[in-house]
């Protein structure tokens, strides 16, 4: 693992709200019983919190712009954040009415849209397959969570409820009721892998992010579960579980099924072929003088970026 004061990105999930329900979501969205939307001192907190970090500092959901106070979020992300380091990410729920505030807050690369709503794009990794669940070789289990690709690719996270070193771990935390996060006290990411061995063993075996497998379409209508998780889901009363929105998969996997995965070209945090900032554009991976190079709206991209 990597310190978290070198991850890329550190998110404030300003809610974990939804306007739409996608398979395997990352965030868990359709199993909260209740949703969640961050105070505005509590934002600001989270804020000062990140003083001095290196990286970017995203605004996260859920769907930010389903906030009912987003405008105003935005006005404190003006206030506090330097423009280079913000961004969002959305799917453009309200892009139409608040397309002003994001203009002016964030810059077109920094914003990742996704609209989710193409049926031929988009896979998610299966996370709520206990580790614990289907990898009895418990040291092959440690050593693919220490090496978990969401750690080195995509971001720690702040919920209402503290800081994590990983943002599934904490969208875990608030689904199963966790005991929460760090408190946001200045240098609160200034930590290395042995300093927040506590959340690991906490959440990543009750995750299966790090384990090579083949990915599930984003609108198929299930999740996969174990059946540790199946349990969990139950005792926290998921709405999603009780529809029968889920398929139970009771499986061992082996070495040798990690390697055939891993050959087979997984790449989980590629979940569709391009990165697009706007619904008006995408943009390619390409840097032209240090900046992005728009392209046309298509179904073809030699971007490889995830969105």
């Amino acid at each position: 693992m990597i310190p978290i004061y070198r991850m890329p990105v550190i998110h404030i999930e300003i809610t974990n709200a939804c306007n739409i329900t996608c398979s395997n979501c990352t965030r868990f969205v359709g199993h909260h019983d209740k949703v969640f939307f961050m105070e505005l001192d509590f934002v600001e907190k989270a804020i000062d919190s990140l003083e001095g970090f290196p990286g970017f500092i995203g605004i996260m959901g859920g769907e930010p712009t389903a906030h009912p106070r987003f405008v105003e979020i935005c006005k404190i992300v003006q206030q506090k954040i330097p423009r280079p380091k913000r961004q969002l990410w959305t799917n453009g729920f309200k892009w139409d009415k608040h397309r002003a505030v994001i203009s002016e807050t964030f810059d077109d690369h920094n914003i990742t849209f996704n609209s989710h709503k193409d049926p031929e794009v988009g896979t998610h990794q299966p996370l709520l397959l206990a580790a614990e669940d289907i990898l009895e070789d418990r040291e092959l289990m440690w050593r693919l969570i220490g090496n978990c690709w969401i750690q080195w690719r995509w971001a720690a996270s702040i919920t209402p409820k503290g800081g994590f070193f990983c943002e599934v771990a904490a969208a875990q935390d608030m689904l199963f009721d966790g005991p929460g996060g760090y408190p946001l006290e200045k240098g609160w990411w200034n930590k290395n892998p042995n300093e927040f061995a506590d959340q690991v063993k906490k959440h990543c075996t009750k995750c299966s992010a790090a384990i090579p497998m083949p990915g599930i379409s984003s609108h198929a209508d299930y999740d996969l579960i174990s059946k540790t998780n199946e349990k969990r889901l139950k005792d926290v009363n998921s709405p999603r579980l009780a529809k029968g929105k889920f398929r139970v998969v009771d499986i061992k996997l082996t070495e040798e099924d990690i390697e055939r995965a891993v050959k087979a070209g997984w790449t989980p945090w590629s979940h569709r072929p391009y990165k697009q900032n706007s619904p008006e554009h995408k943009w390619v991976e390409t840097i032209v003088e240090g900046k992005s190079i728009p392209i046309p709206e298509t179904k073809s991209s030699s971007c490889k970026s995830c969105g």
